[in-house]
């Protein structure tokens, strides 16, 4: 989710300026050229191939499908353009590639080199915005499974739908004196309008020390543990469920960023390990102390690139194997019950969550619940690319499969979230409703339509 749009949203929500989606903070803005990987993992054999779909989109995020934009690529790292709208490229290494767009797109074929590593590809054009993307490029190496015997998670029986809010920065709003209404006007806690619109979970992320120089919430220490205990006292007193996400660093973690936590940046191996299953087990440990232990977990965020780098980067896949294991003994240690999910930021890219399930899951053998897809449509496909990816993967892997993080296009991604085959679709969790990209309340904290869209999806797919 490191991306120019999202990371102007987030400066702004640092600041606590609320609903800055349609506002006109985002008004200087110009279109922008939009580079959407259908793979960002790549092995470096010199042979693997990504298909790029690089397209065009004005200030209010809506696809120019007439676009005859030049555009200009430019690629960093061990990796070269071989196709640009099915013409071959012979040689692109020696100054920039171009083409012009054909109904506002060009499709793009990147083939890896042999050095593996991080390979970034932009897209240039006069008067837009440039379009950026990073591709990791990988030798996976023989697999060492993490676990032997009956697998300590993956067995879970999740009864129920679920429709999920993200809302961890209500402390921060709430902080800075904003106060929320429903559509009669009448102030009431975020946490019970979002409940009387049909949704039942509740996702909160933590940091190890956020509070630290450089950290997300410098000396407040916004999303620490302290913040989570309060968080999650409100949501049990809801009456709704409580997914709890670990980021496992300071800050945000991301595809493009996975820092390691200040205090264990100079661990060996095995100590960062115990680290990690130590602190999850303690933050669990806290929570069921008080009565409000998660009823499902994330060990980690957007992983598709690993976590906790740069040890358990991509790269090394065995070491971030046993990282998740610790992550998951920490959970199961403490509530052998709660559900483990794990999160790839992968909607519509169906060929790396392959790729990151099958080296994870299937060879190094760690056991999980939930598979959990981010889909933002700049970044992961169309609604059919995500839709594909969900019943595949439901029917594959044979686990539970849903929508982990989204804000557009709300009917369509739960129409999607709710229908994978096999049983399978558990729903979704909408990111930062409360005042990011289309958020469910407008700039003075009242219920807007887009909170409407609610009661229907859960009458239709019987979410309570």
């Amino acid at each position: 989710m490191k991306k120019q749009l999202l990371i102007v949203q987030l400066f702004l929500a640092a600041g606590l300026t609320p609903v800055f989606a349609q506002t006109s903070e985002l008004a200087g803005l110009k279109p922008e050229v939009v580079v959407t990987p259908y793979k960002t993992t790549m092995v470096a054999d010199g042979k693997d191939k990504a298909q790029i779909s690089i397209t065009v989109i004005d200030k209010q995020g809506k696809s120019i499908t007439n676009a005859t934009n030049l555009i200009s690529f430019k690629v960093t790292g061990d990796a070269k353009i071989i196709s640009l709208n099915n013409k071959y490229i012979a040689s692109n290494n020696a100054g920039l590639v171009q083409d012009k767009m054909v109904n506002g797109k060009i499709n793009m074929v990147l083939q890896a080199g042999k050095q593996k590593g991080v390979v970034k590809l932009d897209a240039l054009s006069d008067g837009l915005t440039t379009g950026s993307t990073e591709i990791h490029t990988v030798h996976p190496g023989v697999a060492h499974p993490v676990a032997i015997g009956a697998p300590i998670a993956g067995g879970t029986k999740i009864t129920g739908k679920i429709i999920g809010a993200d809302i961890s920065f209500l402390p921060q709003l709430e902080n800075k004196g904003m106060k929320f209404y429903d559509q009669d006007g009448k102030e009431k806690d975020a946490i019970q309008i979002l409940k009387e619109h049909g949704f039942n979970y509740i996702r909160l992320r933590i940091f190890n020390h956020p509070e630290v120089a450089g950290g997300y919430s410098p000396q407040k220490g916004f999303c620490d543990l302290q913040h989570t205990l309060q968080m999650a006292k409100r949501i049990k007193s809801a009456g709704m469920k409580f997914l709890l996400d670990f980021h496992y660093s300071d800050t945000w973690a991301d595809p493009q960023r996975q820092n390691v936590p200040a205090v264990w940046s100079k661990l060996d191996f095995n100590t960062l390990k115990d680290s990690l299953y130590h602190y999850t087990k303690n933050v669990m440990q806290s929570l069921k102390a008080q009565g409000t232990i998660p009823d499902m977990v994330q060990v980690g965020n957007e992983i598709n690139h690993g976590m906790v780098w740069p040890d358990g980067e991509i790269n090394n896949l065995d070491s971030l194997a046993t990282l998740i294991y610790a992550g998951v003994k920490g959970v199961k240690e403490v509530n052998p019950t709660t559900a483990i999910m794990l999160h790839i930021a992968l909607g519509g890219q169906n060929a790396e969550a392959h790729f990151f399930l099958d080296n994870i899951m299937l060879k190094r053998k760690v056991p999980f619940d939930v598979i959990g897809l981010s889909y933002y449509p700049k970044w992961h496909g169309t609604t059919s690319d995500l839709k594909n990816n969900m019943t595949d993967l439901a029917t594959h892997y044979k686990k539970y499969v849903m929508v982990a993080e989204y804000s557009q296009l709300k009917q369509e991604v739960n129409d999607i979230a709710f229908t994978a085959p096999g049983n399978k679709a558990l729903g979704s969790f909408i990111w930062e409703p409360l005042n990011t990209w289309e958020a469910v309340f407008d700039k003075n904290g009242k219920a807007n339509k887009f909170l409407e869209v609610y009661p229907a999806i859960a009458k239709k797919y019987n979410v309570h």
